[in-house]
């Protein structure tokens, strides 16, 4: 057996969570992505782009960022206590999944947007980007996998590409009506896809696999 082509995997929570809901609700599929089905995904990739064997692709972090509502904004958003402990509940419930992974979660309190009392996220984007960098240089990964889409991660790859981490971006795009002439996109930044190595487009290889990969993305879902 060859060297180790060390894998981490870095997840901007927020995102994948609209990804899973577009595949849950909109599209075709009507199921959950998984997150084994993504990590053994992932290395099949690496193998293939790196031309060395999978099992000696392994994955030795993963880590998931998101922000969080804390309680007591939750009880000012959701009154009802019904609706309250649904979502509650929902919530630990996915924490649980991330957890069996063995993802490490970093939660951060959203910010409340004036006016509105819309919770949003805030700074995600850099805490993902230090932890990943710190990561990088401290643990040497071969390969760093970033499930994202925003532009703002760019300085990263940048920095990722300095010290000779190849960085795997899976993305996705996909659009679908949410209302009368209203549509929902969501694309990844062409910016980030031209600095990282390697660019899986999500979206394509999922509603066109190839014979090969057919088997590999029937279990990206749950």
């Amino acid at each position: 057996m060859g060297d180790l082509t060390r894998i981490a995997i870095f997840y901007d929570g927020n995102y994948f969570g609209k990804v899973s809901d577009y595949y849950r609700y909109q599209h075709t599929r009507q199921r959950r992505l998984s997150f084994d089905g993504i990590h053994n995904f992932i290395r099949a990739e690496a193998a293939a782009q790196e031309g060395v064997e999978e099992r000696t692709c392994q994955i030795v972090e993963s880590h998931w960022f998101r922000g969080r509502i804390l309680t007591p904004t939750m009880q000012e958003r959701y009154p009802d206590e019904t609706e309250r402990l649904r979502r509650m509940t929902g919530e630990r419930s996915f924490q649980d999944i991330v957890v069996s992974t063995g993802i490490v979660q970093h939660e951060y309190p959203v910010a409340i947007e004036e006016g509105t009392g819309r919770p949003y996220e805030k700074g995600i984007d850099v805490w993902l980007s230090l932890e990943a960098y710190d990561l990088a240089v401290h643990k040497r990964f071969d390969v760093l996998a970033l499930v994202a889409c925003d532009g703002d991660y760019v300085p990263l790859v940048r920095k990722l590409n300095g010290i000779g981490t190849r960085v795997m971006l899976l993305g996705w795009d996909f659009s679908y009506e949410i209302g009368p002439g209203r549509v929902h996109v969501t694309k990844t930044s062409q910016n980030l896809q031209t600095e990282c190595t390697y660019v899986l487009p999500m979206h394509q290889i999922i509603d066109h696999p190839e014979p090969a990969q057919v088997e590999r993305v029937n279990n990206l879902f749950v």
